[in-house]
């Protein structure tokens, strides 16, 4: 079966995240977090996203490097490295440098039980590692490219790896061309272990209802919603697993692709799609 590969520090795998950050991603959402700029919910979702990889990595003699992480923007600037800080202008960069090396680490509060029926707010530190932009088009297709010279190297270099996962968030159509073929050409890459997974996760200032993990393009209401349905992957068996334990409806062949997503959406798909089967 595919996609059951140790995951370790001798056969590590890697994880590129592909941001949207052109000027459409000032917009707030459309659903789910009134007012909230749709660039600084995914800045927000994807940092948690890091501190929970750094969480899961962590034991008693520091960080293991199970991951090695890219988190691309594409917008004004084209398409670039999107950490800040000490790791700005890295692509590819093993966990255990994310956790050491923040841009900064700000403090937030956090409504928690306090153990006798009430709420009591608890300021924790949450590191950052990288802001939200929004300006330009969206170059999306050499995004793409981007991810598949990553994880084309990779592979080359861990031949029995865990596939490596492209994560695609974005909220508008390719300035730049025909996502699709790119796409299929990242789908058809593979390690002895399974092909790569690409997963795509659609945000909108839309008031049209979500549609999480469908397997079906009918029930898309746009040729753009649609078309990312099409480039996306089907989510391995775990997944699935995973998905319906989170109470979600699916299908029965879902792909790994939410249209019109809230800020709860955003967070929930990324921890799905970046959970490992098998962690050592």
């Amino acid at each position: 079966m595919p996609y059951t590969a140790e995951i370790s520090r001798a056969n590590p795998s890697c994880i590129v995240i592909l941001i949207d950050q052109s000027g459409s991603m000032e917009d707030p959402f459309g659903q789910g977090t009134a007012g909230k700029r749709k660039a600084d919910g995914v800045a927000d979702a994807v940092n948690r996203l890091l501190q929970n990889l750094v969480i899961k990595c962590a034991k008693s003699e520091g960080i293991r490097d199970y991951y090695h992480v890219g988190v691309l923007g594409y917008g004004d600037r084209g398409v670039g490295a999107a950490f800040t800080g000490p790791l700005a202008g890295r692509e590819l960069v093993p966990i255990s440098d994310i956790a050491n090396n923040p841009a900064r680490v700000e403090q937030c509060s956090k409504k928690v039980d306090d153990g006798a029926g009430g709420i009591i707010e608890q300021k924790i530190k949450f590191p950052i590692w990288l802001d939200p932009l929004y300006k330009g088009g969206t170059p999306m297709c050499e995004a793409l490219r981007q991810a598949k010279r990553l994880v084309t190297d990779w592979i080359r270099q861990h031949v029995g790896c865990f596939p490596p996962i492209v994560i695609n968030i974005t909220d508008g159509e390719a300035t730049d061309g025909n996502a699709e073929p790119v796409a299929d050409e990242i789908k058809r890459l593979s390690s002895e272990d399974g092909h790569v997974l690409l997963f795509n996760l659609h945000i909108s200032s839309s008031a049209h209802a979500a549609v999480e993990f469908p397997d079906d393009q009918s029930m898309l209401p746009d040729d753009y919603a649609r078309l990312l349905f099409r480039m996306s992957s089907p989510l391995p068996d775990y997944m699935w697993t995973m998905v319906q334990e989170e109470g979600i409806i699916i299908c029965e062949h879902p792909k790994g692709f939410v249209f019109n997503a809230d800020l709860v959406s955003v967070i929930r798909f990324l921890s799905i799609g970046t959970r490992p089967s098998n962690l050592r």
